[in-house]
């Protein structure tokens, strides 16, 4: 393809130093911070935005506090609107790291490899002198597990502390380097319980530790490290005292883990797995899964306490990134896969001292293949070496506007095989409306200002008309420009004439 040597030719550039211009004396650090399967609800600054009925889903009052997430909110700008390009771990990084849709990565799915030819920003910035590091689950090197420091490393120097896949809550450090440290289970393979873990064994708390070794080692340096932490995930357990911190809450079930047959569209089929009654919405799980969040939160304090010691603070740009959501009992599942908000929102918070508006929120629809040109661009102005299919949003973030509204329409897709069928739907989305295509029915199409809960479908009302013809046609211009193999299938092109 026509990008790829386009991507050959501009890294050979890079790499001669034909493209001098990108290599600076002073360099502004970059820190990510990416968490793994995170519903933004349990951030108060996402709750901030949304209303007492929205921000609430599981009782009134029900939530986690998360002061030091909400300070990089308060001090720089918040995505409301930023979807997994596909809501399941591998895919959604995949475009994270490449800017490209999971189809043309290699990952359409989950334990699936990065094609060798796939190029990061990681990659971009260790060429223009950055030292790089990444700390945690990576999920993109197919079915290694725990799969440590994988000899693929796509820019990424310093992966030491990079495992493949797992979601291990006990780690320890060896002669030979990290390794889980966890009971051995009947298949004698270490399992996911806690075990001894502590402050600074469990999984998150070590993985940051790691993360400020790195950037204290390289602080006289420009560095781009990413921590990202497999929490919170499931299983929904967290070491002491965070296990119990929210276990005297009230949980309620969402609301709409009780809505009508009428109101489940044919697409949530494929997720039967996740399903779950009123039975199963155990007040054990969701405690845990608010500790995790909670503790998530603390070890973001450590890391910004560091910055700021180290007088690091005024030239890092700080990201706070998540894969894709979580359900947590909306629509009668968990975990995600589905193009509803609670699983296909990622939160997306970025600080940036001196070019990104303190309190600034925007309500545009982006994407993660957005992500990495978005990145590159605010950091250092660079662009991304190769065609690809996310787009450049950094004005968005750098403009002096405090509250940016953009009614630009992207896609998001169903989950596929790496040999098929195509993905079961496909979405087009804007900050308010979502135009869901599956192949068993007529398309769903979301308002979310009137019908935030997801559970009504306007397709067929006359007043939308227009916006349901609309966002056809966009999606199938998206969709060819992207090249993606969902125009193969006669169920969901069907909808485009």
């Amino acid at each position: 393809m026509l990008w790829k040597l386009i991507t050959q030719f501009t890294l050979t550039c890079l790499t001669l130093g034909v493209c001098s211009e990108l290599v600076a004396t002073e360099k502004p650090n970059l820190l990510i911070i990416c968490t793994d399967e995170h519903n933004f609800r349990t951030l108060g600054c996402y709750r901030e935005q949304l209303s007492e009925e929205q921000a609430f889903v599981w009782g009134q009052g029900v939530a986690v506090e998360t002061p030091n997430i909400d300070s990089l909110a308060k001090e720089g700008a918040l995505c409301t609107s930023f979807y997994g390009t596909t809501p399941l771990c591998g895919p959604s990084r995949a475009s994270l790291m490449t800017g490209l849709y999971p189809h043309a990565t290699g990952v359409p799915i989950n334990n699936e490899s990065l094609t060798d030819d796939m190029v990061t920003f990681a990659e971009v910035l260790r060429l223009e002198g950055y030292k790089t590091g990444y700390i945690g689950k990576w999920h993109l090197d197919g079915m290694a597990k725990p799969g440590w420091a994988p000899a693929r490393k796509f820019g990424w120097e310093d992966n030491r502390y990079l495992f493949n896949r797992g979601h291990w809550k006990n780690l320890i450090e060896t002669p030979d380097g990290p390794r889980v440290n966890a009971p051995i289970g009947a298949n004698g393979e270490p399992t996911y319980d806690l075990g001894d873990a502590d402050e600074k064994s469990y999984t998150t708390d070590f993985l940051t530790a790691r993360t400020i070794e790195f950037m204290d080692e390289h602080r006289d340096q420009p560095f781009c490290v990413m921590l990202s932490i497999p929490d919170p995930h499931q299983p929904d357990t967290v070491r002491a005292p965070y296990d119990q911190m929210y276990s005297h809450l009230d949980y309620k079930t969402p609301r709409t883990l009780f809505k009508a047959d009428s109101q489940t569209p044919d697409w949530i089929v494929g997720n039967e797995k996740d399903a779950v009654d009123d039975s199963l919405f155990q007040n054990e799980d969701m405690a845990g899964y608010f500790g995790m969040v909670r503790l998530i939160d603390d070890n973001v304090g450590r890391l910004l306490r560091f910055l700021k010691d180290r007088s690091l603070d005024e030239k890092t740009m700080v990201v706070f990134v998540s894969d894709h959501g979580d359900l947590l009992g909306e629509h009668r599942r968990l975990n995600k896969r589905l193009p509803y908000e609670g699983s296909a929102i990622a939160p997306l918070i970025v600080k940036f001292p001196d070019r990104i508006p303190s309190g600034k929120i925007i309500h545009s629809a982006m994407t993660t293949a957005d992500f990495p040109t978005t990145v590159l661009s605010i950091l250092s102005g660079s662009s991304f070496p190769n065609v690809v299919h996310g787009r450049d949003l950094s004005v968005q973030f750098l403009s002096k506007a405090h509250v940016v509204r953009n009614e630009d329409v992207t896609y998001m897709r169903g989950v596929m095989s790496p040999l098929g069928p195509p993905p079961y739907w496909v979405a087009a989305v804007s900050d308010r409306y979502k135009l869901v295509i599956g192949k068993q029915e007529t398309p769903w199409l979301i308002d979310l200002q009137k019908d935030p809960d997801e559970v009504i479908n306007f397709y067929s009302d006359p007043a939308y008309k227009k916006i349901g013809q609309d966002y056809a046609k966009t999606l199938e211009r998206l969709l060819i420009e992207a090249e993606d193999p969902a125009l193969d299938d006669p169920d969901i092109v069907r909808w485009f004439n």
